[in-house]
């Protein structure tokens, strides 16, 4: 963008302009051969300018010739025995990739088709989800082994409430402390169940 001038009888000006925030610049005396730094070419050493001005193509070779259609493919029996190795071994990273890739879509198939188990809000206990064709017993062990994992540690933190309120440090229980502990029958029974399931 050009910067607009304003020429009178006495001199060149900056004509004055608007700023986003609606304000007005004033305008601005400029002295004789004045460059406004937007203008300015950008300063290119001699290198820069030397491998601008070189052709893009190789020396030697016509035009015509990289415009023809080449050859599929460059043969390997111009390469290094390590480019060779190189070549197989990126072959078979990407085979191994897209082999990757498909027993990553089969087994996001097969967990979609499989159960799980989420637990209800507010209550302690798992109601399973059961896809068709799949029966409540085909939960995946890592779950199971999850879930009793869970219950032994609320378990623990029953215990430990239970062994505050005798020793007399929690005087006075909360709402939720009392729910807590009403709730010790009900994990060992579930704990019970899932370990005669195991």
């Amino acid at each position: 963008m050009a910067t607009p001038y304003v020429t009178d009888e006495t001199g060149k000006y900056i004509a004055s302009t608007q700023r986003p925030d609606g304000t007005w610049r004033k305008q601005r005396r400029v002295k004789a051969g004045y460059v406004p730094q937007e203008e300015v070419p950008v300063y290119e050493n001699k290198y820069v300018k030397f491998f601008r001005s070189k052709p893009e193509l190789p020396p030697g070779l016509s035009p015509e010739a990289a415009a023809a259609p080449g050859k599929a493919e460059p043969s390997d029996t111009g390469l290094s025995k390590a480019a060779k190795r190189n070549l197989k071994r990126k072959e078979k990273r990407k085979q191994q990739q897209e082999k990757g890739e498909r027993d990553t879509d089969e087994l996001i198939q097969a967990l979609e088709r499989s159960a799980l188990s989420e637990p209800l809000p507010g209550c302690g206990a798992a109601s399973p989800i059961v896809s068709p064709g799949a029966s409540p017993g085909d939960a995946p062990a890592s779950e199971r082994s999850r879930r009793l994992k869970n219950l032994r540690k609320k378990l623990r933190q029953v215990e430990e409430l239970q062994q505050r309120l005798d020793a007399g440090e929690v005087p006075n229980p909360t709402r939720e402390q009392l729910e807590k502990l009403s709730r010790r029958k009900t994990l060992e029974e579930e704990l019970r169940g899932l370990e005669r399931d195991s």
